[in-house]
């Protein structure tokens, strides 16, 4: 079975203290050839700051190129200071794939207790 494009709706508001919050509900899969038009996307909403939730419920898959376009963007949400970049509604298979490769913390902060 082929995984569709990339594609995504995005949510936009704002906290009780006025801080942008926007969720991306990904679709398809995310792999080396779509993973600069990820970043187009997501890298401005890190500059401006807030919160960026990346809803993965629907993300088919995600290869290494994505994965690590993810971690970057998140490492440049952590540098920023005033950006917080959160993954939520795993699928399984994403799931594993953080674990594997010992991200999944970075990501969620903590391990669940479905997991341990």
């Amino acid at each position: 079975m082929p995984f569709e494009p990339f594609h995504y709706e995005m949510e936009k508001s704002t906290d009780d203290k006025g801080w942008p919050v926007t969720t991306i509900h990904c679709h398809g899969k995310i792999v080396s050839e779509n993973t600069g038009a990820v970043r187009t996307l997501i890298e401005p909403l890190v500059e401006r700051g807030g919160t960026i939730t990346l809803d993965f419920s629907d993300l088919q898959f995600l290869d290494s190129s994505g994965l690590g376009t993810i971690v970057s963007l998140k490492v440049s949400a952590i540098h920023r200071g005033n950006c917080k970049l959160e993954l939520v509604r795993l699928t399984p298979r994403i799931e594993k794939l953080l674990l594997l490769t010992n991200l999944f913390e970075l990501f969620a902060g903590h391990m669940p207790t479905h997991l341990v």
